[in-house]
């Protein structure tokens, strides 16, 4: 199914507004993570996966008032407790954290401490029976946290050396460089609406590397396509007809998925929403990166090696012997 036909959009000429585009949502998020960093320690608010401590999730059989919450924990003398209403008010959940601590059995006495506090305060009928607890410990925690950075960053290195294989080192740096692209929007999106970053939401950016790196490949491919059949057409408009031809596939493939995710972050409720999140932000960066990033850097690279006296012609498809 062809959606566009005969498009001859010139996305080249383009490019220095798509700069100004990612440098303006690049910076925003780094200067976000900045603050972050100065204020709580970390570029992004990290969930209990990473950065240790105790979540409690209560449901009440009553619609709960946080200030009496609140002041029934801290009367129990448990400090520095952040509770909130967790899904829709009407399900009348509080979910309540507490900050890190130094072993797993104050972790664990932490959670009891707020159940007994709780249920002294209200008495057992209020509390429903529901009761959910996420208890991980600081050094766990940060084991997580470098496990989940080293695997983006050894997917991101398995990407470079295969397409350094499959079509030129020149193809895998592009593609890696749009993907690291489109990681620090995403993470930068987390920082800038202050979300936390969770082990399923490092899943969804795995996945989105993945995604980017597929788009832009197909576009690559169909460059390399273009160059066995057009050798006397310059570069630039080799990528920009390369662009067009596979718009449609573009539009279809993305449109789709970013329909789904957008549904699920809509429908999914408050244990998706960061997942959902990452992926809604993340395949909209990444379709724009395989045109906007990717792309442009070959020919970039190019002109570069042009001026240096160092021009090499970039690889073509091999003929079919069909």
């Amino acid at each position: 199914m062809e959606l566009f036909r005969g498009v001859h959009v010139d996305w080249l000429g383009k490019k220095w507004y798509f700069l100004g585009f990612s440098l303006i949502f690049s910076v925003a998020g780094i200067v976000a993570m900045g603050w972050n960093w100065s204020h709580i320690g970390s570029p992004v608010p990290l969930g209990v996966d990473f950065r240790g401590g105790t979540q409690v999730q209560l449901k009440f059989v009553q619609l709960p008032d946080l200030n009496t919450i609140r002041q029934a924990i801290a009367a129990a003398g448990i400090k520095d407790a952040n509770v909130v209403t967790y899904d829709e008010a009407s399900n009348n959940e509080v979910l309540i954290s507490l900050p890190e601590q130094h072993d797993e059995t104050s972790l664990d006495a932490g959670r009891q401490q707020i159940e007994d506090a709780l249920r002294a305060h209200y008495g057992n009928p209020i509390i429903s029976t529901g009761t959910k607890v996420d208890v991980v410990g600081p050094t766990v925690g940060r084991q997580l946290e470098k496990k989940a950075a080293l695997a983006t960053l050894y997917s991101m290195l398995g990407m470079l050396v295969y397409l350094w294989f499959r079509f030129q080192l020149i193809y895998g740096v592009a593609a890696v460089v749009a993907c690291f692209h489109d990681t620090l929007i995403t993470v930068g999106a987390f920082a800038l609406t202050s979300q936390e970053i969770s082990l399923t939401v490092i899943a969804a950016i795995l996945t989105l590397v993945g995604y980017s790196m597929n788009d832009t490949i197909v576009v690559f491919d169909r460059i390399r396509e273009n160059l066995r059949l057009s050798r006397r057409e310059s570069l630039p408009d080799v990528v920009n007809r390369s662009i067009n031809q596979t718009l449609s596939r573009t539009v279809l493939t993305s449109g789709l998925t970013f329909l789904t995710v957008l549904s699920l972050y809509i429908f999914g409720g408050p244990v998706l929403r960061g997942f959902s999140f990452a992926l809604v932000v993340g395949i909209l960066i990444g379709t724009y990166s395989s045109i906007a990033v990717a792309a442009p850097m070959l020919v970039a690279w190019q002109q570069w090696r042009a001026k240096t006296g160092k021009a090499t012609a970039l690889p073509a498809a091999k003929r079919s012997k069909a």
